[in-house]
């Protein structure tokens, strides 16, 4: 029998398809984590197991498909376009429990809110395939395989080693906390942490790179998603209201250019 929780995760991917720490690191310097990460689109695309950012504005289809079609990279460029810039502020005062505490299913306003189930597991479930659950549960996943968007690897991933997988805030926390967030009421900030739109399954490694850095300092390695992630990016800006840096507005351009 098919439980409440698992009915309303499918039921909000139904309707989406219905209606559509600083690193300083440079941008592809994960390269070498991505094995064949060049231009080619990967198996996350080609398998169907992702979508691309602009026919999954709400976040609840999987995964990050390239952006490739030049009608739609133009779509791209425009949105990005559309972003405001402003220089990135201090840190000052920033704490993670100022979004509200990690994996809330009590964020009001997003996808897959009080379903019963954890944001973190909730995003498993959404891009992992093969799930299996913990004995007893049917929200929890102790194993699955992903399609790592970031390295364009496909990874089996079993609890016992959590942090190889992990769940990335695109528009990090703390770049959010310094573009205006740290003014925010508490009610969007816990939005922001928990949006589906914000948040995808990654290799660990690449995340904890990233750290909180804008695109002008990191890229995804597998730069087929480039331009996606930059779809990404701006997509979780506009939603927020939130400027990005003008060096990562640049460098987001720069990905979907014709």
């Amino acid at each position: 029998m098919i439980s409440r929780r698992r009915t309303a995760l499918a039921a909000v991917s139904a309707a989406a398809s219905a209606v559509f720490v600083l690193t300083g690191c440079e941008p592809g310097s994960l390269d070498d984590l991505a094995e064949g990460g060049g231009g080619s689109s990967g198996s996350a695309a080609a398998d169907g197991r992702s979508a691309g950012p602009l026919d999954n504005p709400d976040g609840t289809k999987p995964g990050l498909a390239p952006v490739t079609e030049s009608a739609e990279r133009a779509e791209a460029r425009k949105l990005i376009e559309g972003v405001r810039t402003k220089g990135r502020g201090p840190r000052t005062g920033y704490d993670r429990d100022e979004f509200g505490y990690a994996w809330m299913d009590t964020a009001d306003g997003v996808p897959m809110a009080r379903n019963g189930c954890d944001t973190r597991n909730d995003l498993m479930q959404r891009d992992g395939q093969k799930l299996e659950f913990r004995s007893g549960s049917d929200c929890v996943v102790v194993s699955m395989t992903l399609a790592d968007p970031y390295t364009g690897k496909d990874i089996a991933w079993k609890k016992r080693e959590a942090m190889e997988v992990q769940i990335d805030h695109v528009v990090p926390l703390s770049y959010a906390w310094q573009m205006g967030a740290s003014r925010w009421p508490e009610d969007k900030r816990r939005q922001l942490a928990n949006d589906p739109l914000n948040l995808l399954p990654v290799e660990g490694r690449a995340n904890s790179v990233k750290g909180d850095s804008g695109p002008a300092a990191w890229l995804p390695p597998h730069k087929a998603v480039r331009c996606a992630y930059a779809v990404r990016f701006a997509q979780v800006a506009a939603k927020y209201e939130m400027p990005v840096t003008a060096p990562d507005k640049t460098m987001m351009l720069r990905q979907c250019g014709a």
